[in-house]
Formats: structure tokens, C-alpha cells, sequence
């Protein structure tokens, strides 16, 4: 291990027990405790792993939805997937909160980080392949946004009036947006997209998968052809001192990374199918690697369901991360789009 790799290894370590403790002062972040729980608080500062913190609860909300009729978000975390970030030397720039950002590049590749206690084998996932088949001249492909209000860093003209830190109900400059590029890309590669822009994390973020999910059933009801659903998110990765922005090392062009998420039954709710949606993140990860190495970050194997037994064609789909900005973001939905719509094209079933 090199000199720069330790000193990195080191600083990371460091800052994910600064997070997990609150810092220097020993508390959480105001910004990241908005309308936490003291209860919730506690369960989240254990949680945390790598300044990675979703203010909405997604396994809490599935929790309850296995106990009651009405579920209510929780707050919880998105585990980071495996990779280790390597900081530059020096901040690119700062954030709305006068944070530095610092970019990274988290290595992936054909790999996973695995939170579950499942045992995976992504070359045995990868030999057997995907099961769906899409269907000619029908809607095959639903894109969502179960938190819609997600907002990269403004830069140039890329600037908006915030709902809250890097969010924004103005879908020309949030993650919706984004999602407007992914659609175009895998129309370009023959596929037909349906893409709801509807915001449901906003006024509210409690109960976002709630109303998130019934869409998608409604969708699933009219078009009973979509075989696929990507619920496209941006992450962040953050602390008190730092912003990280993930880059892909692409030539000529600014691009964020992109991460592929994957539920299971791991918190014991109903989930029978979720191998197949992690066969798929498994080979559109590979097409994508095949034509950008460095674009994906780690696939991510977590318990929780986020509405992904819906269908055996799930996945959420995170570009970029708080401290990228929009255009970096954009680049890299249209190299993913474009990769991974020739992989789906390929599962179009013959007329």
C-alpha cells in the first residue's frame, strides 16, 4: 500500500468516527438532524458509514409497513458501497454551506459491497443472466423519483432556489432533470420509456417510498408490459468538514460516478424475487464497466426492500453525489444510458 493510499485509508477512517460521533462538538450536524427524533438520532449516528446519510428512513419505513397499514418514515442510511474514495490532494471548491469539496473516485468494477448476510457469487450471477424479457413496441422501461427534490452543487448557470441543502423543487435543476437525459438515452437505444417526474419527497419526505411505491403499482396496472423500474436518486457523502464528489476518469468530459443499489428480504419483509433484480444490476453493471471502467462504483446489496419487490426488474440508480454538479451528472446519466441501453435492448423479445 502506498504512502498517499495510507494517508487516505487514514483520513477516511478518521472522518467516519468524526461523523458517527458528531465531530469536534459531539453532536450530529443541525442540517442532518432536521426533524429527527432523539430515538432516531441515536439509531442513526450508529448507522452512519462513510458520511453517507439518507435523511429519509427507508428501511424504518418498510419496518412499519410490516407491522401496520400505514407506514411511517424513520430516518435510516444508505450503506456506501465497497471502494475506498482517494481525496485529492486540495478542495475543487466549496459547498452552499462553505464545506470543501473534494473529489474521488471510488474503484468498482465488477464488485459489490454486501451489507446483507446473503453470500453472493456476481460470476455465477453474471453467467445466468437477467430472466425479464421486454416486450416490442410496448412501454418496457418506468423511471421514478422517490425523492425528486435531490439537487446537485449550483455552478455557473446551474443555480436554483433551495427547498433545503442541495434540493430543489425546480426540475430543470434537480435530480429530475437528470432523469430527462436518462430517458433520451435509452430512447436513442430503441427502448420505450415512460419517465414520471412527479416530486414525492417534497413538502414531505416522510412516506416518499410510500407514495412513490403506489405510483409505480399504478403505472405496473396500466402498462402491465414495464419490466423494468429505475428509481433514480443522486447520493451524498458528507461530513462537517467535507463534501465528496465522485468522478468518473472519463477523457474530455466533467462526470460523476454512478451506483447501482440493490434490496433484499434482509429486514424479514417479503421480498422472494430479489435475486433477479440483483442479476440485473449485476450484467448492465458489467455493460456499462465494459465501455466506461471507471464510471460505476461498487454495487450496492443492502436489507432493505425500497420497493423493489414490486417487480423482478427493480433498481435504483443514485448519479453523482451532493458535491457533483448538475453537468457532471448529466454526463454521466447519458454514458450510463447509453451502455445500459444497449444491454436492455439486447432482452427485447423477438415480435
Amino acid at each position: 500500500m502506498s504512502a498517499r493510499t495510507k494517508l487516505a485509508a487514514a483520513g477516511l477512517l478518521l472522518l467516519a468516527v468524526r461523523l458517527a460521533v458528531g465531530g469536534e462538538s459531539g453532536a450530529l450536524p443541525d442540517r442532518l438532524l432536521r426533524g429527527f427524533t432523539p430515538e432516531q438520532i441515536v439509531e442513526t449516528a450508529v448507522r452512519l458509514e462513510l458520511g453517507t446519510l439518507r435523511a429519509a428512513g427507508d428501511s424504518a419505513v418498510e419496518t412499519a409497513e410490516a407491522a401496520t397499514p400505514a407506514p411511517v418514515a424513520e430516518p435510516a442510511s444508505t450503506p456506501e458501497p465497497e471502494g475506498t474514495p482517494t481525496p485529492a490532494p486540495a478542495p475543487v471548491g466549496v459547498s452552499a454551506e462553505g464545506v470543501p469539496i473534494v473529489p474521488t473516485t471510488i474503484q468498482g468494477g465488477l464488485t459489490m459491497k454486501n451489507e446483507t448476510e446473503f453470500s453472493m457469487d456476481l460470476r455465477a450471477l453474471l453467467q445466468e443472466g437477467p430472466s425479464i424479457r421486454l416486450a416490442a413496441g410496448q412501454p418496457q422501461v418506468l423511471i421514478v423519483h422517490t425523492h425528486g427534490s435531490e439537487a446537485y452543487t449550483p455552478e455557473g448557470s446551474d443555480r436554483y432556489d433551495a427547498s433545503d441543502s442541495c434540493r430543489t423543487e425546480d426540475t430543470n435543476y434537480n435530480i429530475v432533470r437528470v432523469g430527462d437525459t436518462l430517458t433520451a438515452a435509452l430512447e436513442q437505444a430503441g427502448l420505450n420509456v415512460l419517465h414520471d417526474r412527479t416530486i414525492y419527497d417534497y413538502p414531505s419526505y416522510t412516506g416518499s417510498y410510500a407514495r412513490s411505491g403506489a405510483a409505480v403499482l399504478a403505472y405496473l396496472e396500466q402498462y402491465p408490459s414495464i419490466r423494468v423500474v429505475i428509481d433514480l436518486h443522486r447520493d451524498a457523502l458528507c461530513s462537517d468538514d467535507v463534501v465528496y464528489k465522485t468522478m468518473a476518469e472519463i477523457p474530455d468530459a466533467a462526470c460523476s460516478q454512478v451506483m447501482l443499489v440493490v434490496g433484499t428480504n434482509g429486514t424479514g419483509l417479503e421480498h422472494p424475487n430479489w435475486q433477479e433484480n440483483l442479476k440485473l444490476a449485476v450484467y448492465l453493471q458489467n455493460a456499462v464497466n465494459d465501455a466506461h471502467p471507471t464510471l460505476m462504483r461498487p454495487i450496492a446489496l443492502v436489507n432493505e426492500r425500497y420497493n423493489q419487490h414490486l417487480t423482478t426488474g427493480s433498481l435504483i440508480v443514485e448519479v453523482g453525489s451532493s458535491g457533483n454538479t448538475l453537468q457532471e451528472a448529466l454526463n454521466a446519466a447519458q454514458l450510463f444510458g447509453e451502455a445500459a441501453g444497449r444491454a436492455l435492448a439486447q432482452l427485447v423479445a423477438a415480435e
